[in-house]
């Protein structure tokens, strides 16, 4: 169980990731297969919209124009004035053309090119249908009629004329269509008294064109885009002529090819018409297609974005959990390492203060214990004022023009202490040449020096030598500091110069330390627009040089670093520095 938590805690990015990718990918696995199966149902269900679309427009316009239809050929039923049988029958006076006439005006239809009315003549046999033609251009009945008309409307009104010879009431009054003539499409209506007995008809002549440009075009224009908001400009709509092999009688827009995919018949009037409808640019299939890999990209999309935001959270979670063992450890580290000092300086102290030790050779000995241990603290507490400077962006240097090789001889001097009581030797390589002047802070380059050197007497192991090198590359100085203690891993050497962070190797595991030093060393060097590189082989010890660009006249301005810039640098990974 243990072992199980350990694992948890040290994989919790991976265990995470795993824990939501497995659900998220069934899930886009059954989002695959659903988005599968509507594309392959999607192409019948389109079609069956547009014919719906289609039923659906042709309904209303058509009701429209049955309506208007049935209004005009309301003429009442006084203006027949016979009255069968009637022996005294007058031709001319059978219907009142004034009154029907006067009907007409008040009730124009756009539709109709001529209207006409019909009646039957005397009971001598044979009875003769009277038909009575009226212009509503001329608003009168002195129309000449060609023989085609002629003999379309009384074709069309025989059937209802023929119930007033039985004086017979019909089940239903309605309006009756003759397209037996497709140049003369005819509606009737027949014309009742107050007994429901028909005593005469009302019919008129069709204009194709007027349906079209004012009935079907307007509908289709003003409900298309309703209807297909995405790709109303793409649809193709035609009226066909079934009678004339399906010959073009109107299109919303110009095309070549086919003519229609979907189509529904023309109920009531123009029967042999048929409204079709399809899309220019691309089938119902492609149309299908189109729509499964966009629904299954954007499933796509939306899955990566909430991995890579769970990742986000994940890994920040992670981070801080990893932060917050380090300044645990941080905590714990500093605690020893201000114990130990102190402690050292109180037993010496106490071994001064009773006069137990009388030999000068021992009271210097324990003298330079004393100060070794209180510069020791002293460098443990400046470590930590200037991390704490730095965080809060307090942090200034004061530059000036100095050479380096003064700062590092003067350095090695104060450390040269404790390097003898850990018994380290330390091997100085100067150039032949003097170094160029940089502008540095002078207080600060040390501090960063000494960290190194720190961190060299920390790491070296058994191997109790190291290396300091002064030296000059293209613009800049360099101060290198070797050991040939446990070195570095490749993965974790941009990993030391964070904050709180130490290597996790097994042979530096017992060495204490604050986990700062080479985060302030960084810090500094930047400051000084200059970088800090690392070489170092496990096993075969570690390089660290600092290279401070060389001063070519121009002084550097002393820069200070904002809390949030140092955080946003310095949490990059996930917590920081040591080696």
């Amino acid at each position: 169980m243990d072992r199980l938590k350990k694992f948890l805690r040290q994989h919790a990015l991976i265990v995470g990731l795993v824990a939501v990718a497995i659900p998220l990918m069934a899930h886009l696995w059954l989002q695959y297969q659903s988005l599968r199966e509507l594309e392959e149902t999607q192409p019948a269900a389109r079609r069956a919209y547009m014919r719906w679309y289609l039923s659906d427009v042709l309904k209303k316009v058509v009701a429209i124009y049955e309506q208007k239809a049935e209004e005009t050929l309301a003429v009442p039923h006084t203006a027949f004035r016979h009255q069968y049988p009637n022996p005294d029958f007058d031709y001319h006076s059978a219907m009142d053309a004034g009154q029907i006439s006067n009907h007409f005006q008040k009730h124009p239809f756009k539709g109709a090119r001529l209207f006409f009315t019909g009646i039957i003549s005397g009971p001598k046999s044979p009875n003769i249908a009277i038909v009575k033609f009226y212009d509503p251009i001329s608003c009168s009945f002195y129309y000449k009629v060609n023989r085609q008309e002629f003999n379309a409307a009384h074709a069309a009104a025989a059937n209802w004329i023929a119930l007033t010879l039985v004086e017979a009431t019909p089940k239903t009054i309605r309006l009756t269509v003759d397209e037996r003539d497709s140049k003369n499409r005819i509606i009737v209506k027949p014309i009742v008294d107050e007994k429901s007995q028909v005593v005469g008809v009302a019919g008129m002549f069709l204009n194709e064109r007027v349906f079209i440009n004012d009935y079907l075009a307007p509908a289709i224009r003003e409900t298309l885009p309703k209807t297909f908001p995405e790709d109303y400009q793409d649809a193709l709509v035609t009226v066909l002529d079934l009678s004339h092999d399906k010959k073009v009688v109107f299109a919303n827009q110009p095309f070549e090819g086919q003519k229609y995919d979907v189509g529904w018949p023309i109920p009531f009037i123009f029967t042999d018409w048929y409204l079709g409808m399809r899309m220019l640019h691309m089938t119902e299939e492609q149309w299908s297609r189109r729509s499964f890999i966009t629904n299954l990209s954007f499933s796509i999309l939306t899955a990566l974005v909430l991995i890579g935001g769970i990742v986000l959270a994940l890994r920040a979670a992670s981070r801080a959990m990893r932060l917050s063992q380090m300044k645990a450890d941080f905590v714990s580290n500093v605690s020893h390492e201000l114990r130990t000092p102190l402690a050292s300086i109180r037993v010496f102290g106490e071994f001064l203060k009773l006069g137990r030790v009388k030999e000068p050779g021992k009271i210097r000995e324990y003298g330079e214990y004393i100060e070794t241990e209180s510069r020791r603290l002293t460098q443990l507490i400046n470590n930590i004022l200037d991390f704490s400077k730095i965080e809060s962006g307090q942090k200034t240097y004061h530059f000036e023009q100095t050479d380096v090789e003064h700062v590092v001889t003067d350095t090695l001097k104060t450390f040269e202490v404790v390097l003898e009581q850990n018994g380290f030797t330390v091997n100085l390589e100067k150039p032949a040449a003097p170094l160029p002047q940089v502008v540095i802070d002078s207080e600060a380059i040390a501090q960063a020096f000494i960290n190194l050197l720190d961190n060299a007497v920390k790491y070296s192991g058994d191997a109790k030598e190291v290396d300091v090198a002064l030296g000059q590359q293209n613009n800049f100085v360099t101060v290198s500091v070797k050991d040939r203690g446990v070195g570095i891993a490749n993965e974790e050497r941009e990993k030391v110069f964070e904050k709180f962070y130490r290597v996790g190797n097994c042979l530096v595991h017992d060495v204490k330390g604050s986990g700062l030093g080479l985060s302030i060393v960084k810090h500094i060097v930047e400051a000084h627009r200059g970088k800090i590189t690392l070489e170092s082989e496990p096993g075969r010890g570690s390089a660290f040089t600092i290279h401070l660009p060389i001063d070519n006249g121009a002084q550097a301005t002393p820069e200070k670093k904002s809390n949030e810039q140092m955080i946003g640098r310095e949490l990059g990974m996930s917590g920081e520095t040591g080696h």
